[in-house]
């Protein structure tokens, strides 16, 4: 049996290449589209994409930029004017109050002025009288200042003699006017009076004053006290 002999030819010959088509392949393909980056920027006109995933892939979307029409830019304009409207009525609302609450408390100042000035110029002992007219001086200015340190050297040796005590406490007061660096407050008191003399009775009095104040730097001090009422409410046996 005559040995048979494979078939002649080479298997690992590679297939004919179009060469024209592998030419094509390396040849730069020019688009239109639009070259969109990872983080969703557009390339093209300027236009923004919005990102929006999901499952981690990005999902594009475009939004068309118009230019501004006549009516927007007239509605931004009357909007811009309402704003400042608005803020000028805030301001001039805002101006009243800020004064009215200014105003209240410098009323409150020159009655709590007042009222402590009455309780200090009132209130003693035989043992402290001695030093009265230094304690009220805080509060006290100009002509009455002096006129009320007068009144004391006349008063301490009596007082000390008959060991009077008096005090002196403050029931209501208000103001009664306010100009300026000017004003006139009203204190409504009652004091009571005490001495050995009188087996410690205490003498009572309802007395009322008008003081007229000046505003020196920051401070009230009284320049004029008077009297308005006088009322012996002392118990007769």
């Amino acid at each position: 049996m005559e040995d048979q002999q494979p078939a002649t030819g080479d298997l690992t010959e590679e297939p004919a290449v179009d060469t024209a088509a592998a030419e094509t392949e390396a040849a730069p393909v020019e688009s239109d589209a639009v070259e969109v980056s990872v983080d969703g920027e557009v390339s093209e006109d300027g236009e923004n994409a919005d990102e929006t995933t999901e499952d981690g892939e990005g999902v594009v979307r475009f939004r068309e930029r118009r230019p501004a029409t006549k009516w927007s830019v007239i509605a931004a304009a009357v909007a811009a004017v309402l704003f400042i409207a608005a803020g000028a009525f805030a301001g001039a609302m805002m101006q009243p109050y800020l004064t009215d609450r200014a105003t209240v408390a410098t009323k409150l100042n020159v009655a709590r002025t007042a009222a402590n000035a009455i309780t200090t110029l009132w209130t003693y002992t035989p043992e402290n009288i001695d030093k009265l007219a230094d304690r009220a001086s805080q509060y006290l200015s100009g002509d009455f200042q002096a006129a009320y340190r007068k009144y004391l050297d006349a008063l301490i040796a009596p007082n000390k003699q008959a060991k009077i005590t008096n005090t002196t406490q403050v029931v209501g007061a208000a103001v009664e006017s306010l100009s300026g660096s000017d004003a006139t407050a009203i204190v409504y008191t009652n004091t009571a009076s005490t001495s050995p003399n009188t087996k410690d009775v205490p003498s009572l009095k309802y007395l009322s004053y008008r003081l007229v104040l000046q505003k020196d730097h920051a401070r009230w001090l009284v320049t004029k006290m008077t009297t308005i009422t006088s009322l012996d409410l002392t118990p007769k046996f």
